[in-house]
């Protein structure tokens, strides 16, 4: 592993090795044993997480080294650099039509896939349902039985190679038409409720002591989380910013397959 990382840097600093046989093997190599998660772009550590810069490279390389062809599907054509991803049955994934997955991005057996898309570099592990519309994009990692439901955006990293990519831990629920993006990490079991939208930058403020707590780019675990704004001062006068509000945390009373309604009632929301 350490000779193919060699060559994936040697490559990414000189781009005429792309012209190489034997570097064009070592990026399709990389990007093969993504496919099949033998390797991910970013792990989980006894420290957080690890992210794997030399594999986002290896990914930004593939495309330069691929040419655009027609992918026909049925009555449906396409025209990529990449191609899909296909032996379903034999790794266990359920897929609805009109659901995509590209060649790159894992897909751990007992995943549902509903008509949505995950993009090249990403890990999905098992039991979690993409639900209609849901996106996982380009390195995004998903843990174990995540619910992401209809019309959530994951949002996708290759560059800068050392961002880190959008990080859902296990067990947690994301609402409907929720947005994660530029590399927030939601921790295991934390529900977020329909239309929250984090990025590096949205503050998520713990509301539910005498003082609240400020966190940035991380949802603590098995925190339950709503939309909310706040007042910021601009030189033309005041105006609410978004902001996501960690209401509580969820009961040890329910269970990993409680539905959002269930976990905002806990908490005293309207549903």
């Amino acid at each position: 592993m350490n000779d193919i990382q060699t060559l994936i840097e040697q490559a990414w600093e000189d781009r005429s090795l792309l012209q190489q046989a034997d570097t064009v093997t070592t990026i399709n190599s990389v990007i093969e044993k993504l496919d099949k998660g033998e390797l991910r772009v970013a792990e989980p550590t006894t420290d957080g997480w690890k992210v794997n810069e030399w594999v986002k490279k290896a990914v930004i390389l593939y495309f330069p080294t691929r040419k655009m062809e027609t992918i026909e599907v049925g009555h449906f054509e396409f025209h990529d650099k990449i191609p899909l991803k296909s032996n379903y049955a034999e790794l266990g994934v359920r897929v609805v039509p009109h659901a995509l997955a590209r060649h790159g991005a894992y897909l751990a057996k007992g995943v549902v896939m509903m008509p949505s898309y995950v993009n090249i570099g990403a890990y999905v592990d098992s039991g979690t349902m993409v639900d209609t519309w849901a996106t996982v994009g380009s390195c995004a990692q998903v843990g174990k039985n995540v619910h992401l439901s209809g019309g959530v955006g994951l949002g996708g990293v290759l560059e800068p190679v050392q961002a880190a990519p959008v990080i859902i831990e296990d067990g947690a629920f994301i609402g409907s038409r929720c947005i994660v993006v530029e590399g927030v990490r939601v921790g295991k079991e934390a529900v977020l409720g329909a239309n929250v939208t984090i990025t590096g930058s949205t503050k998520i403020i713990d509301v539910t002591g005498n003082e609240p707590v400020e966190y940035k780019g991380y949802v603590p675990e098995r925190s339950v989380v709503i939309p909310g704004t706040y007042t910021k001062k601009f030189p033309a006068g005041e105006y609410q910013v978004p902001t996501a509000l960690i209401i509580g945390k969820r009961k040890a009373s329910t269970d990993l397959k409680t539905s959002l309604n269930d976990a905002l009632r806990e908490n005293n929301v309207a549903v």
